[in-house]
């Protein structure tokens, strides 16, 4: 270990801890917002990473299709819950929304595709993908079990989960891809050499912090995301709309996790099962944070780089593992410092 291996491991550890900070303030985001235990958040950094790569190589990606096909499962959702009391309107905004819009976007896709398109219509259509796919999910699997227990919607999380990475396997393949880099170039600074791609990935974190941070604090719908996450019911007698709140938090949380496998993918090759690895890392920051606290999330998340790229020099074998590691002595600090709770009695 000299000064520049050691600023080459800062520099790898702060390029990871910019992704699992993405990734970690949406799941705080989705867990505070609806108490979803977001798991699925790999399959979307995998998704919207190999649907990158396979458009930027001429391939037609198989989300585009999952898309349309859990667009029309929410349609028929929507049908049956307004059974009672079907109004056009309502029928034409969801039959818009949940079939007319996926299959424009599938329609694009198949044309691009043949076309092998540039790097910015390829995240664009990454980017509507993989957020259609979310938005339809939380239809789906969750927005039916709103009111259930942390534990059921934990439950539903795992299930989605398993069906996404054996859909990913289906669409991609067991081999793993490669995608172009968004940003080509690079400089030095000393003995650090900074290229495009990571500038891009440092770039595209702060700005969604600070988009994040705006968003949260002067528009409506932040406001209304933020009144819910504080308290449901209370949000609810004052007039917000708590589903529409859960369906903004998961279109975020999928933006997110596609644009943080963009962003990996022309790094290092990702394959069909890989997002579930990174994911666990973005919660290993949420957890720390308390599934709260955005800033102290985005704080362990650079922690959590930094110790795995020091890992990776140290013990390559263990850094998994010592990763992970950082949840013990945090849970054991938050299980001494919460008030005894007595067990329920039936």
């Amino acid at each position: 270990m000299n000064t520049t291996i050691m600023l080459f491991l800062m520099q790898d550890g702060i390029t990871n801890g910019a992704i699992y900070a993405l990734l970690g303030l949406a799941l705080v985001l989705v867990f505070a917002v609806t108490r979803v235990i977001l798991i699925p958040q790999g399959e979307f950094v995998t998704y919207g990473a190999l649907t990158y790569a396979s458009l930027a190589a001429g391939q037609m990606p198989g989300t585009a299709k999952l898309a349309l096909a859990l667009g029309i499962g929410a349609f028929a959702f929507d049908l049956i819950v307004a059974r009672k009391a079907l109004h056009g309107r309502l029928i034409l905004r969801s039959v818009v929304t949940n079939i007319v819009l996926p299959s424009i976007v599938l329609a694009l896709t198949v044309y691009f595709a043949a076309q092998k398109p540039p790097v910015a219509i390829c995240i664009v259509l990454s980017l509507v993908i993989v957020a259609m796919i979310g938005l339809y999910l939380y239809r789906i699997a969750f927005q039916p079990l709103a009111h259930t227990s942390v534990l059921v919607l934990l439950i539903a999380s795992v299930g989605v989960h398993l069906a996404l990475q054996g859909l990913g396997l289906l669409f991609f393949g067991a081999e793993g891809q490669r995608g172009p880099a968004v940003l080509s170039g690079a400089f030095t600074a000393g003995a650090l050499r900074f290229t495009g791609q990571s500038l891009t990935v440092y770039g595209i974190t702060v700005a969604f912090i600070v988009g994040l941070w705006l968003f949260f604090g002067l528009t409506l719908y932040g406001k209304a995301l933020r009144a819910t996450a504080v308290n449901r019911l209370g949000a609810r007698l004052a007039g917000i709309r708590t589903t529409l709140s859960g369906q903004i938090a998961f279109l975020l949380a999928s933006v997110i996790g596609a644009l943080s496998g963009i962003m990996i993918v022309p790094i290092t090759t990702l394959y069909y099962d890989s997002g579930f690895l990174i994911g666990l890392k973005g919660f290993v920051a949420a957890i720390i944070g308390g599934l709260v606290s955005y800033p102290l999330t985005a704080v362990a998340a650079l922690v959590v780089g930094l110790v795995e790229a020091f890992s990776s020099f140290y013990a390559s074998n263990y850094k998994e593992v010592i990763v992970f590691m950082l949840l013990i002595p945090v849970l054991l600090l938050r299980s001494l410092a919460a008030p005894a709770v007595e067990e329920e009695k039936d």
